[in-house]
């Protein structure tokens, strides 16, 4: 288990991460989301030792996080590291070695990876060669190849088509089965919810809202409706509590303040004709981020 305590980072006079505390349990995957700068780069850099925190600690099963322990974490960083002049093979043998591996060991769990997401012919090239959908692959290899007890990804699905996320996404289920600690960061909020059982929200290097997604969207009261139909929806827009009325080709959302609303709602669709739903359901993870980001910059 990862567990980051009442974490504090300052460069000079400048608080990039503030009093931040979190647990990561085995077989977990957990969400790390903020806007640029909010200090997520700053807290990875401390977990996996590059960084110290000026204050707080940070262990992996009760053990603080140094060079005798770093062999157990995988990161795949949103800026790509790998050396373009290298192939893949010289590549992996290079990251394999630092993590402890022996070249044996490296080339077998090579061959599986490279097979596993269709590139094996891409073996004796070098980096640079290949596209930047391959290069996301190879960098992802390089960061599962000694299979970490933790694995960090950050925006790991960068370059990719639609059929490779989805082979990144099998990896990552296959490494929560085996019981790997996993935190993931997106910009893609519809892959944190695919995923991710806990989070916490930066911003300012503070965290503005934390739990498991499932009580997040519970306590935040707000809810859609999504009406198809022939309704009246001038008059649903003058409800009290009715905060916004999108309108599409075939299909009305209201947005609404908590679920008190929903029956004056309903008492206005169903005066209706042709309808054919009325779905209420919890707003997406994206509005609840931009709700609370929003509240602390206009605050």
């Amino acid at each position: 288990m990862l567990k980051v305590s009442h974490v504090t980072k300052y460069y000079d006079t400048l608080k990039a991460v503030d009093d931040l505390s979190f647990e990561v349990k085995d077989g977990e995957i957990f969400g790390l989301l903020g806007v640029n700068g909010a200090g997520k780069t700053t807290t990875f850099r401390m977990i996996i030792g590059l960084l110290e925190p000026t204050n707080g600690t940070i262990t992996l099963d009760g053990v603080p996080i140094d060079y005798t322990v770093t062999d157990k974490i995988g990161f795949l960083t949103e800026e790509r590291s790998l050396l373009t002049k290298l192939t893949v093979e010289e590549q992996m043998i290079y990251y394999g070695t630092l993590k402890g591996m022996s070249k044996n060991d490296i080339l077998k769990e090579l061959d599986y990876w490279l097979d596993r997401f269709h590139i094996k012919e891409y073996k004796k090239r070098k980096i640079k060669e290949l596209s930047k959908g391959n290069q996301q692959k190879i960098q992802f290899i390089s960061a599962i190849i000694h299979k970490p007890k933790l694995l960090i990804l950050d925006e790991p699905f960068t370059g990719l088509d639609p059929i490779n996320v989805e082979l990144f996404m099998d990896v990552m289920r296959e490494f929560k089965k085996q019981g790997s600690s996993i935190i993931f960061s997106s910009h893609r909020m519809e892959h944190v919810e695919m995923f991710c059982e806990k989070l916490v929200i930066l911003v300012k290097g503070k965290s503005v809202l934390e739990g498991s997604l499932k009580e997040i969207k519970k306590e935040y009261r707000k809810k859609n409706i999504h009406i198809i139909g022939d309704v009246d929806i001038d008059a649903i827009k003058k409800l009290d509590g009715v905060v916004e009325v999108l309108t599409f080709a075939n299909e009305f959302i209201v947005k609404i303040e908590n679920d008190s609303i929903m029956e004056n709602v309903f008492a206005i669709v169903k005066k209706g004709k042709n309808i054919s739903e009325f779905r209420v359901e919890d707003p997406s993870l994206n509005e609840i981020f931009l709700s609370k980001v929003g509240e602390v910059y206009e605050g």
